[in-house]
């Protein structure tokens, strides 16, 4: 595979765009809120670091991921938005509920960002267990 070569966190700052006049939404899933806490504080940390001003990202939170297209779709009919940005974890357990769950919010935010004028950035953490989720986390 391809990525087992490349260190996705590896980028080149320059090539960001300078955030400080654009506004985010974020949705955070509260499942799992260990992971999706420090997903928030990475996604925060980022942005402020390419210049976006802690005053223009909003935060809400949604009961879990599947609720991510609910929420961000509807930052994205409030309007006021550069982008919209959906947190979540998923871990894997003994049920096929964890397929349901990740094509289900994978087909729901595709779905958005083909038919809304702004993106609608992919944040869910699908992992096989709570360790991945921890060690994928770190922002």
């Amino acid at each position: 595979m391809a990525t087992a070569l490349h260190n996705l966190s590896d980028y080149d700052f320059a090539k960001v765009p300078d955030a400080s006049n654009m506004c985010f939404g974020i949705v955070v899933a509260e499942w799992n809120s260990e992971i999706t806490g420090a997903l928030l504080d990475g996604a925060v940390k980022t942005l402020e670091k390419h210049g976006a001003l802690t005053e223009n990202i909003h935060v809400k939170t949604v009961p879990g991921s599947f609720e991510l297209i609910y929420g961000a779709h509807q930052m994205v009919l409030n309007g006021g938005y550069d982008a919209v940005i959906i947190l979540g974890s998923v871990i894997r357990g003994e049920t096929p509920h964890f397929d349901y769950i990740c094509e289900g919010v994978t087909y729901g935010i595709a779905r958005l960002n083909a038919t809304q004028e702004i993106p609608v950035i992919y944040g869910l953490l699908t992992t096989n267990d709570l360790q991945q989720a921890k060690d994928r986390s770190g922002g």
